[in-house]
């Protein structure tokens, strides 16, 4: 469906599903099940009608990427270091990226041209604990503030300029904090998914957003995220929450009716605002969003005109 005065196209479900074409399904029922989250029902027919059309037209951008960088070599008569072809995934804490994140990532390293696909998460970049604390911003956590942003900025520099070996730190989303001493690595993949809340944040200097070379929006409506965000954390409840290096131990033993209450108080306080102030704001600045109804299964996708 064309809008002539949107800058995107706008496919239902079926018209997407129709544009993985011939593209064979690498993934069976083993697998989607590893792959989807606490609360999600993923199933083949999702991954097939929208998650292998989008890894199909992500495998013809990465192409395009590479022709180019052969283009360059010719132009400068000396081959060129070959660098990661990043995407950014963004979207509502509790609205399915992070599943969305490992589909993308189980699926596209399974084509031939790009084989190693790494996922790193904007988590690591939080500031620890102690650090928000100090600052009085433990609550604003996951806002802009709470992240070491030049650290996530010189992180990306540093993968686009094609270093053997970066580092990323590592969260912990069972202490609620970063790991000390722990480290992703990551030596020159072909592909780099960076997944968060706050990819496709902007500000004056140079963003995370920059380094793209192509990002993904997961959109729907707030009322839906808050009912996946309190079935989310009544799941957790049960099982994260139970060990005692949990950071919500305190939360294990709520009952069914307070439990809502105050997953719900957590979602208007913090991060239905943040979605509201900073994370909603960005989604026109993504090249595809992923727009899913009241059952967690992709109904719409937006794609940028060219």
């Amino acid at each position: 469906m064309v809008d002539a005065l949107s800058p995107y196209l706008t496919f239902r479900r079926d018209e997407w599903a129709r544009l993985r074409a011939s593209t064979p399904l690498t993934l069976d029922e083993s697998d989607v099940a590893e792959l989807q989250g606490i609360t999600e029902r993923l199933d083949l027919d999702e991954v097939a009608e929208v998650y292998l059309p989008l890894s199909r037209l992500l495998n013809l951008y990465v192409a395009a990427s590479q022709s180019l960088y052969r283009v360059t070599d010719t132009f400068l008569g000396k081959p060129t270091a070959k660098v990661p072809f990043v995407i950014g995934l963004a979207g509502s804490v509790a609205v399915g990226k992070s599943t969305t994140a490992r589909i993308l990532q189980a699926l596209l390293c399974r084509w031939p041209d790009h084989p190693s696909v790494d996922l790193v998460t904007t988590d690591g970049f939080l500031h620890p604990n102690a650090v928000l604390e100090a600052r009085g911003i433990m609550t604003r956590k996951g806002f802009p503030e709470s992240y070491d942003t030049r650290r996530l900025v010189q992180f990306m520099a540093d993968v686009k300029a094609g270093r053997d070996e970066v580092a990323a730190p590592v969260y912990s989303h069972e202490r609620y904090d970063i790991v000390p001493g722990e480290l992703q690595l990551v030596r020159r993949p072909d592909i780099v998914i960076v997944e968060g809340v706050n990819v496709l944040q902007a500000d004056a200097a140079l963003s995370v957003s920059d380094f793209f070379d192509f990002s993904v929006y997961v959109d729907a409506e707030e009322g839906d995220i808050l009912r996946w965000y309190v079935e989310r954390f009544l799941a957790l409840r049960a099982t994260v929450f139970q060990s005692e290096d949990s950071f919500f131990r305190h939360f294990a033993g709520l009952g069914d009716t307070e439990a809502v209450e105050v997953a719900t108080a957590i979602w208007h306080e913090i991060n239905g605002r943040n979605l509201a102030e900073n994370i909603l704001p960005t989604r026109e600045r993504a090249d595809l969003v992923l727009r899913k109804g009241s059952d967690h299964r992709v109904v719409e996708v937006r794609l940028r005109k060219i």
